[in-house]
């Protein structure tokens, strides 16, 4: 095209989107539901109950809803409900039309969410203590027929002020008091008929795509929200309790309410507060007394000889394991820690996956024959050298450790994602052993209907701590982490309820300390990625939520110095 022809289509507002190696011309401002229906004509009505429908663009990779604006050339890849994405924009929908329900069935009450459980979203009604079954039953008539009614979900763009005064009107403080640290000149909001709503994430276009969910009563005074599996989107699993981690959401509840911490606009006003380092300070006495109450468990045991402590990636693994070590010198113990990633073959005698590339994250990648001889010598009151493999060589394990056994005060630590899988050590006597499960489960809400996801804690805090500590871009995180997903699902999550004690090693003051780390390193992740550019993005958008505080509050010893530098503990 000449530069007659770029400046015609440029006074005719004309843009160039290629789909497929075509190039169509469209005028800047069409919706993404226009292009997709009048020019590419690849989504009609009668089609809208396919079994893998069209739900958003990817617009140079970046995440697009049907009611988003084209404003820019660029080329267009298509978003399945099926994909990555397309469960996310399901789960996120399918919460927004439970609120839509619920303002129907009970207009007085104040639905919150909360936390993911397994398969699900838990919420509650703020201020009330127990639930009816038919009350219950209300809200999931009332949803189901939202969702039969196949109602059109639509992205309307409204004023700062508008929002505000809205939100305000409604009375949704937590929204309004969110919204107090932004001040963006317009803001979206999502619309099913008379019900208006704040996303965070971009939403389905219409109702009927949330067709397969359970809506069942939980612990007396809450609700599950059950979705499909990211195994399987086609059907929902029987259901499995998880009554230990939910436990221990409800004692990280406890510990908001103690620190007068509901939602990210209230923590944000602590974080711009005189007050802020006392806060801290109670946060990490909270968590000190978590792990000193493990401490206790342990002992009150007896005769136990080895603990097993496992949890996914980033969740502080190794400084929970040296501060649970102090605490059980104090009680009289000789703690020995030994990790599992020592015993990892070398990467030629891994298993594969069905890539046929190595699956380092699956049990059998350990030297299983090696570490459960070492186990069996030292119950047997026999002394061993444990190995230490070179992660930055070949993959070459070195037995120049300090020797270990197992006297009257020795309790050895065994830290590793397959620490409580049963068949690490299929015989080992469980009286004399103790599983600990940890994971950052952050409690906090953006607002009443959106939450703070912890596995984006966990990702911001492995963007972080990689690049300080291995140099790895953000980019390289970012694309790596789907696989990292994978090997926890089948390899730790399954085993969550075999442990004896579990903690959450998130804090509330975090996310204020991991912004300014993690947002210029988000920003180098450039368009080209089509997988991890749309992540950036999005964890970006999060983080405009976020009143940053400096990392020198953060004492020493806090769990949160393994993924910014500085701990007492020289973690890495």
């Amino acid at each position: 095209m000449n530069r007659a022809e770029h400046l015609k289509d440029f006074r005719n507002h004309l843009i160039t989107i290629t789909y497929n190696g075509e190039d169509f011309k469209v005028k800047q401002g069409t919706t993404v539901e226009q292009f997709l229906r009048s020019t590419l004509k690849i989504i009609k009505d009668d089609d809208r109950y396919q079994d893998n429908p069209i739900v958003a663009i990817k617009l140079n990779n970046d995440v697009m809803s049907f009611g988003d604006p084209i404003v820019t050339d660029g080329t267009a890849d298509m978003v399945k409900a099926f994909s990555n994405i397309g469960k996310r924009m399901y789960r996120h929908t399918l919460s927004f039309l439970l609120s839509y329900a619920s303002q129907k069935v009970f207009p007085d009450r104040r639905l919150v969410i909360g936390h993911a459980l397994g398969d699900g979203l838990y919420f509650n009604y703020d201020g009330l203590y127990s639930l009816e079954e038919d009350e219950v039953n209300q809200l999931r008539e009332a949803l189901e027929t939202i969702v039969k009614s196949s109602l059109p979900i639509r992205l309307y763009m409204v004023s700062y002020q508008q929002a505000t005064d809205y939100f305000e009107k409604m009375g949704y403080t937590a929204t309004k008091k969110l919204l107090n640290y932004r001040n963006d000149p317009y803001l979206p909001l999502y619309a099913c008929e008379d019900f208006i709503d704040i996303s965070f994430e971009p939403l389905l276009p219409s109702s009927h795509l949330c067709e397969l969910w359970q809506l069942m009563g939980y612990q007396e005074r809450g609700l599950l929200l059950r979705y499909p599996l990211s195994s399987d989107f086609t059907r929902l699993a029987p259901f499995t309790d998880n009554p230990l981690l939910f436990s221990i959401f409800r004692e990280s509840k406890i510990w908001g309410n103690i620190l007068k911490v509901d939602c990210l606009g209230a923590m944000n006003d602590i974080c711009g507060s005189p007050h802020i380092q006392q806060f801290i300070r109670m946060n990490e006495n909270l968590q000190g007394r978590k792990i000193a109450a493990i401490a206790d468990q342990i002992s009150e045991k007896g005769a136990v000889k080895v603990v097993f402590i496992a949890g996914p990636s980033s969740s502080g693994k190794t400084t929970f394991t040296r501060r649970l070590s102090l605490q059980l010198r104090m009680l009289g113990y000789n703690p020995v820690q030994i990790s599992l990633d020592n015993y990892y073959r070398s990467k030629d005698q891994a298993p594969r996956d069905k890539d046929g590339k190595a699956d380092l994250e699956a049990l059998e990648a350990l030297d299983l024959s090696l570490f459960r001889q070492n186990i069996d010598d030292l119950y047997a009151g026999r002394e061993i050298i444990p190995p230490r493999f070179e992660f930055n060589g070949n993959g070459v394990r070195h037995f120049d450790s300090p020797p270990v056994s197992l006297t009257g005060e020795t309790i050895l630590l065994i830290e590793g994602i397959h620490g409580l899988n049963p068949n690490l050590i299929p015989k080992i006597n469980s009286r004399t052993t103790f599983k600990i499960y940890i994971s950052a489960l952050t409690q906090l809400n953006l607002d009443d209907h959106n939450r703070i996801s912890t596995t984006d804690n966990r990702i911001l805090r492995r963007i972080v701590r990689d690049h300080k500590t291995r140099g790895t871009s953000a980019r390289m995180t970012l694309e790596m982490w789907p696989s990292v997903e994978r090997g926890e699902r089948k390899h730790i999550f399954p085993y969550q309820n075999e442990a004896d004690a579990m903690i959450n090693s998130a804090l509330e003051y975090e996310l204020a300390v991991l912004k300014p780390y993690a947002e210029p390193l988000l920003k180098t992740v450039k368009n080209d990625s089509n997988t991890a550019y749309s992540t950036a993005r999005r964890l970006l958008d999060f983080l405009e939520n976020v009143y940053p505080i400096p990392a020198t509050y953060v004492p020493s010893e806090s769990l949160l110095r393994e993924f910014i530098g500085g701990s007492e503990f020289n973690v890495t």
